[in-house]
Order: C-alpha cells, then structure tokens, then sequence
C-alpha cells in the first residue's frame, strides 16, 4: 500500500505517506463480538477478530499494519453517556433562548434504551434524541406551553419522555 512512504492509483498520481498516520476501520469479526461478547476475555476476543482479519486481507498488507484496535461493544452505561454528551448540545441551545432543561434517571434510561441497538451501536440514538426529545420540545415551545425561565423537566411517563414545567 505504502512503498516508501508513496502511494500510486491507477493513473500514476503519486501521494507522499511520510509522515502521515492512516487509519483504517472495518467491520471485519464484529459478527463474532456480538455473538460471543462476555463469554470471552480481550485478549482472546481479538485473536479470534485478527483470524477473521487475515482470511479477508493478504499477508502483505496486513504486514503492514502497525496496530490493531479491537472495540468492545457498548454497554448500557457507554449509551447513557453518550446520550448526556449528545443532551448537553440540546441544552445548550435551549440556554440561549432562556430555558433551563434537566433530564430524570428514568427517562435518561428509556432513551438510551430507544436510541441503541446491538447492530448499530450508538447511531440510532441521535434519532431517538431528536424524535423523543427535541420535536415535542419544538411543539411545546412554539404552542406556548413551555416558557422561558421556568425550568424543564424532562420525564419518563410510560414508554415516552415529557417535558414538564
């Protein structure tokens, strides 16, 4: 791929790879950490990943590959995380229309519940965020149900998230 530090496409446009950092990602074995995930240790996890790696690759590019990171998949805790970080861009925009907005344990809870999936991992969560949160948010601020200055609570109230003042 990188013959000192050159790379060439079909048409003979040469790039200079010297001092550049390439990293690459795949998908390669994720079948086999969704499967397996929890009945094996890391270590063993990634060489049954490196296995799948080397039947889809030849052995000279994969000579070449410096480092190979093998991710676990997300956890219930690594959703709601990303979720709050996700929330905080919300809230911040809210911030400065004049609404302060807070988020109950529960309905944090459901929307990392809606917004993940063990294929997907995170994605769908940008979604639920927008589809659970934001649009109602939208449709209550602009019916003049919600008011600046008053805080926001979000809550669980079922299976969906409202906002109460």
């Amino acid at each position: 791929m990188l013959d000192d530090g050159r790379l060439t496409d079909g048409q003979g446009r040469t790039v200079d790879f010297r001092n550049t950092v390439v990293i690459m990602t795949s998908n390669l074995g994720s079948d086999l950490i969704q499967e397996r995930f929890g009945e094996l240790d890391y270590g063993r996890m990634k060489e049954m990943v490196l296995g799948v790696v080397s039947q889809n690759f030849r052995p000279e590019f994969i000579n070449r590959i410096d480092e190979v990171v093998v991710f676990h998949p997300l956890g219930e805790q690594h959703i709601a995380s990303i979720a709050q970080i996700q929330l905080q861009r919300l809230y911040k925009r809210l911030e400065e229309r004049g609404y302060e907005i807070h988020i109950s344990d529960e309905a944090l809870k459901l929307l990392s519940a809606n917004g993940y999936d063990p294929v997907y991992g995170a994605r769908p969560l940008k979604r639920a965020i927008q589809q659970q949160i934001e649009n109602p948010l939208a449709q209550q601020i602009l019916s003049g149900e919600l008011v600046p200055g008053k805080v926001i609570r979000l809550e669980a109230n079922d299976d969906r998230i409202v906002a109460v003042q």
